[in-house]
């Protein structure tokens, strides 16, 4: 009866009993064929992709520190800009220390020389009017007495005054 009823809802039992046994072999088939290589490709492509996101965080990470480097050797390299700015005027400034202590020590010696030629053009004047006021004395002395007297004795005689007055040279 069951058989029948079963018949009743337009179902074949040996098409369905057929079909049921293909379903199964066919799913065994496919298990055993396909299943293990198909689980198997998915769990490589799974690994690669794990690997590849272990490999781009390891890529992420050596970026980080590369930037981190090269920031490093940026602040060094600004640092020893720094320093040599720093060096360059520290030169800078001991260069014109140097060059003014330099035009001062030479306007000094510029000033020593002519205050020393003063004194020779000074002493030279004073030299050149004794000798002439000596000339001059001589001149008058003749003239005075109308005979001409020994120079020499004379000019020792001025000297002599001259050494003795107020005119002497001072030194």
């Amino acid at each position: 009866m069951i058989i029948l009823g079963i018949a009743d809802l337009g179902i074949n039992l040996p098409v369905l009993i057929a079909q049921l046994v293909n379903f199964t072999i066919l799913l065994v088939v496919l298990r055993l064929v396909l299943w293990g290589p198909l689980m198997k490709m998915l769990d490589e492509r799974r690994e690669r992709i794990r690997e590849s996101l272990s490999a781009a965080d390891a890529a992420k990470a050596q970026v980080a520190e590369s930037e981190r480097r090269v920031q490093e050797q940026v602040e060094a390299g600004r640092r020893d800009a720094q320093n040599l700015i720093a060096q360059a005027q520290e030169i800078s400034n001991r260069i014109q220390a140097d060059a003014r202590t330099q035009a001062q020590a030479d306007a000094e010696a510029t000033l020593a020389r002519a205050r020393n030629e003063i004194q020779l053009e000074r002493d030279t004047a004073i030299a050149d009017l004794r000798k002439e006021f000596a000339d001059l004395t001589i001149s008058a002395a003749e003239k005075v007495i109308t005979t001409s007297l020994d120079k020499n004795a004379h000019k020792r005689l001025i000297d002599e005054a001259l050494a003795q007055s107020s005119f002497r040279e001072k030194n």
